[in-house]
């Protein structure tokens, strides 16, 4: 079967996500919040080398329990930054804990994140093929940012959208394409 070019064909975990997950709606407020965690640790990085630390994200991220992620204080801090199993970038560390915040912030202000989405996608699935960031991610990105987001720029939000489904991005010679 054909897939997307950017898919290593000989990382079975890069296929099965290809395959199962990229570009598959997924409306979970667990789900949006381990997708930006993990998108935001990926800024300067390969999208593959961030899946391949995925269930240690999970370990070291409490399974993405956003209350315990939003508790994180100085010395869970350094516990991950020392863990070598995640990325260990401190600022990122630090953003991923005020992100939380903010995540959680947004679900209470809105009932879910997704319906914090809705606001800039009116419910709408986006069929692109080829970019990098769009007015939808540029919009997105600006508001996460004037909430205090870090590590939320338009690329970043746009691969976000991509890999949650509210962006379809399948080549169109993948065997998941369609219009």
């Amino acid at each position: 079967m054909k897939r997307c070019s950017w898919c290593n064909l000989k990382n079975p975990t890069y296929i099965k996500y290809h395959d199962e997950e990229w570009g598959v709606l997924n409306t979970s407020d667990t789900y949006l919040f381990e997708m930006l965690l993990l998108e935001s640790f990926q800024a300067g990085l390969s999208w593959e080398c961030i899946l391949n630390k995925r269930e240690d994200f999970r370990k070291s991220y409490d399974f993405f329990d956003i209350d315990k992620v939003c508790a994180y204080d100085e010395k869970k801090k350094k516990e991950l930054a020392v863990n070598k199993n995640i990325i260990r970038n401190k600022r990122k560390i630090d953003a991923s804990i005020t992100n939380a915040r903010i995540f959680k912030g947004i679900v209470k202000e809105y009932g879910s994140f997704y319906t914090y989405l809705e606001t800039f996608t009116k419910g709408k699935v986006y069929h692109e093929i080829g970019c990098t960031h769009s007015s939808l991610s540029d919009s997105i990105s600006k508001d996460l940012k004037r909430r205090g987001m870090k590590f939320v720029g338009t690329v970043i939000i746009y691969s976000y959208l991509q890999a949650i489904g509210v962006i379809y991005s399948h080549d169109k010679e993948c065997f998941l394409y369609k219009k």
